[in-house]
């Protein structure tokens, strides 16, 4: 249980939703009567739907629970396959109901839905639709250009394509400002193949400038056959020295920001997101600095 004037999880993800949408200072009750009202109004339009040609408003007046959370939930399971569908079904569930059998309920052997649920245009589950398809050859295409050696930094003669990894005692960047966690060797280095590192000339230790489309970063070298050769790995989620950054403990060591080495262009074919990981990068030793 919460402590008094503890908010609960829902109206510290409602809050974000306010603050975001420029209106920080709004009653956080209001996002889910909005997501409520709008998932009714959906429902009634619904040819199909047990509400269908109902008042939204009436509906949402039926709805129980001891915040907007529950009254969401309320709507769900009142709304869904085994519902009582505000009234169409009194046997259904509703949030009460599922409340008072805290060791659940019974609801029969499973019913197949997938027919009813199905809105393909061919009436079936397309484990390879068309656009897939058309993507096996550009993909495959990609795969020789690399193992020829095209298209992988091959201006610097490294050839080779870099990866994310992440951490057990980082998860991402969270946990980063930790004492506890901190300790350790450095966790931010550039994983190499010892067949690559003797090639481009890399020592385990020593700085590597790894440098892509968007800017470049230098990185602690760390040989080990963990990685294939052609492939490089630097772990996301790290430089915490960029300026305004209040995290004291991350900013001892900092690490590097491996987004610094994309410019925004690479994107997928087929989602258009950003491709953030398998893009070719040149790597090099840093060059010692000598003192005249």
């Amino acid at each position: 249980e919460r402590a008094e004037g503890e908010p609960s999880e829902s109206e510290i993800l409602a809050r974000l939703v306010l603050c975001a949408s420029g209106t920080p200072e709004a009653d956080p009750g209001s996002v889910d009567e909005m997501v409520i009202g709008g998932a009714l109004a959906k429902a009634v339009a619904e040819p199909h739907s047990p509400v269908h040609g109902r008042d939204p408003s009436e509906l949402a007046k039926a709805l129980t629970g001891r915040d907007g959370a529950e009254r969401r939930l309320d709507m769900m399971l009142r709304l869904g396959p085994y519902g009582e569908g505000f009234g169409a079904d009194p046997e259904g569930l509703t949030l009460e109901k599922v409340l008072a059998h805290p060791h659940g309920i019974d609801l029969g052997p499973l019913r197949p839905r997938v027919p009813e649920v199905l809105r393909t245009r061919s009436g079936t589950v397309e484990l390879c639709p068309e656009p897939l398809v058309g993507e096996v050859a550009r993909l495959r295409g990609a795969l020789r250009a690399r193992a020829d050696g095209a298209g992988s930094g091959s201006s610097s003669g490294s050839g080779l394509v870099l990866v994310g990894r992440r951490h057990l005692r980082s998860n991402n960047s969270w946990m980063h400002n930790l004492p506890a966690l901190r300790g350790g060797t450095n966790r931010c280095t550039l994983q190499i193949h010892p067949e690559d590192a003797a090639r481009l000339g890399l020592t385990e230790g020593a700085q590597a400038r790894v440098k892509g489309d968007g800017g470049e970063v230098e990185a602690p070298v760390e040989i080990t056959e963990a990685v294939r050769t052609g492939v490089v790995s630097l772990p996301h989620g790290w430089g915490h020295d960029r300026p305004g950054t209040r995290t004291r403990v991350a900013s001892a060591e900092p690490g590097v920001n491996v987004n610094q080495l994309l410019d925004g262009t690479l994107l997928d074919p087929l989602s258009g997101t950003a491709v953030l990981n398998g893009f070719p990068v040149q790597v090099a030793p840093v060059a010692p600095v000598t003192v005249a």
